[in-house]
C-alpha cells in the first residue's frame, strides 16, 4: 500500500494479511471474474475452497474459535478492499461468513459461538447466510413478517425470505423473525437454523444484474422448529443485533466499493496511457485527465471515510450515521468510477471484451444492498451530529 492508502500506520500482521489478499486477488480472483459473471447463477465453490485453505474465509473470526483473529473492522476493511479490487462479487463472496458471524458474536452465548462459528474455520469451511430481506421488507427491516411462534421447547418459524445470499449453498442461517408482530422493531428476534432443518427450502437462483458470484435465492420456512438454545439473545433483541450488524456491514461494504472503484480507476488510467487518439495518448486529453483526477480524488475521500468509520466501530462509538456516510460515499464513488472507466474506454468500455462494463454492473449493488443510497441519506439526516 502506498502513502495515499495508509492514513493510519499498519502493523506487520495487517501488512501480511493485506499482501496475502492482494496476491490472492491478483492470481485467483481477477482471472476468473469474467467466467464467473457469465456463469451467472453458479457459485464458484473452487475459489471459495482456495480462499479457505489460505485463511481468507475465516480471517475475521476470533482466534479462540479457530479463526484468524482479525476481529477489528479496520483490518476487515483493508482486506475487503483488496479482494474486491480483484472482483467485487467474488471478493464479497469469500468474506461472506463475516456477515453471518456478526450477529452471533453480538448476541450469542459463548456456547452458541463455539457451536456455530468454530465449524466455519479451517480449510473445509462451509458457507453461511444471513436471512433478513423479504419480498415486502428490504431496507425497512422492522417490517419483516416472518413469524416465530412459541411452542414447547422452542419456536416454529413461518415465512418467506428473498434475495438471500448463499442460500442453497449455506450450511447455516441466521434468520430474523417476529416473535410479536405488533411491536415492529421490538418484536424482531434472531434464530440460528441449520440448512437441513425440516420445513426449510430454497427457490431457484435469482438472475442478477451483477455480482453474480454470490448466488441469491428465496428461502421458505414452513413450521421450521428452532429449539430455545438456538435463539440468539432474548425475544425482541434481534433488531438491536441486526442494526449492530448493519453498522459493521455497511462500513465493510464501503471498503468493498472502494476496491471496485480503485480497480476501475487503475484500468482506465492504464488504458488512457497506452491508447492513442488524435495523435497523442488519451491521458493527455484534458477531459480524460480531469476525469481520472476526479476518480482518484473520490477514491481517496471514500477510503478515508470508510477507515474513519471502521476506527469508530472498533472504539465502540455510536456509528449509525458515520457507517451510513461511509457506505453512501463509497458506493456512489464506485458507481461514478466504473461509469467513468466505461466512458474513458469509449466503445471498448461498452464491450464485454473488457471488464469495466461488468464492474459497472457490480458496483450498482453497492448502492442498494444493506440499505439503498436513499435510505443512507435518511439515516444520516436522522442522526446528524
Amino acid at each position: 500500500m502506498n502513502a495515499l492508502t495508509e492514513p493510519w500506520p499498519l502493523t506487520d500482521e495487517q501488512r501480511a494479511v493485506v499482501q496475502l489478499c492482494r496476491d490472492f486477488a491478483r492470481n485467483e480472483i481477477r482471472p476468473r471474474g469474467r467466467e464467473v459473471d457469465e456463469a451467472d447463477t453458479v457459485t464458484p465453490v473452487d475459489i471459495w475452497r482456495k480462499a479457505a485453505k489460505v485463511g481468507i474465509t475465516d480471517f475475521m473470526l476470533p482466534s479462540e474459535l479457530g479463526g484468524g483473529g482479525f476481529t477489528d473492522v479496520f483490518t476487515q476493511c483493508l482486506v475487503q478492499e483488496e479482494l474486491c479490487f480483484g472482483d467485487p462479487g467474488i471478493g464479497n463472496l469469500v468474506c461472506s461468513n463475516g456477515f453471518f458471524a456478526d450477529p452471533v458474536l453480538a448476541l450469542g452465548t459463548p456456547d452458541q459461538q463455539c457451536r456455530w462459528l468454530t465449524p466455519l474455520t479451517g480449510p473445509d469451511a462451509p458457507m453461511t447466510s444471513l436471512a433478513t430481506t423479504e419480498p415486502g421488507a428490504g431496507s425497512d427491516a422492522a417490517a419483516i413478517t416472518t413469524s416465530a411462534r412459541r411452542v414447547a421447547g422452542g419456536y416454529l418459524l413461518n415465512g418467506q425470505k428473498a434475495w438471500i445470499s448463499n442460500a442453497g449453498a449455506a450450511r447455516s442461517y441466521v434468520v430474523f423473525a417476529k416473535t410479536d408482530p405488533g411491536l415492529r422493531a421490538r418484536g424482531v428476534t434472531a434464530f440460528l437454523v441449520p440448512s437441513d432443518a425440516d420445513g426449510l427450502s430454497v427457490g431457484e437462483p435469482m438472475p442478477k444484474m451483477g455480482q453474480r458470484a454470490i448466488v441469491c435465492r428465496e428461502v421458505f420456512l414452513a413450521d421450521v422448529f428452532v429449539p430455545d438454545e438456538d435463539r440468539l439473545g432474548g425475544e425482541g433483541e434481534g433488531f438491536v443485533g441486526l442494526m449492530r450488524t448493519f453498522d459493521i456491514s455497511r462500513v465493510v461494504l464501503g471498503a468493498a466499493a472502494v476496491g471496485a472503484a480503485r480497480a476501475a480507476y487503475e484500468y482506465a488510467r492504464d488504458y488512457a496511457r497506452t491508447r492513442v487518439q488524435f495523435g497523442r495518448p488519451v491521458v493527455e486529453h484534458q477531459a480524460v485527465a480531469f476525469r481520472l483526477a476526479d476518480m482518484a480524488s473520490r477514491i481517496e475521500v471514500a477510503r478515508l471515510v470508510v477507515l474513519r468509520a471502521a476506527r469508530a466501530v472498533d472504539a465502540g462509538e455510536d456509528v449509525t450515521a458515520l457507517a451510513a456516510m461511509a457506505k453512501l460515499t463509497a458506493s456512489e464513488t464506485a458507481m461514478f468510477c466504473t461509469w467513468a472507466a466505461v466512458q474513458t474506454l469509449g466503445g471498448w468500455g461498452y464491450s464485454r471484451e473488457y471488464p469495466v462494463e461488468q464492474w459497472m454492473r457490480d458496483a450498482k449493488l453497492e448502492e442498494i444492498e444493506e440499505g439503498t443510497s436513499d435510505i443512507m441519506r435518511l439515516v444520516i439526516s436522522r442522526n446528524l451530529p
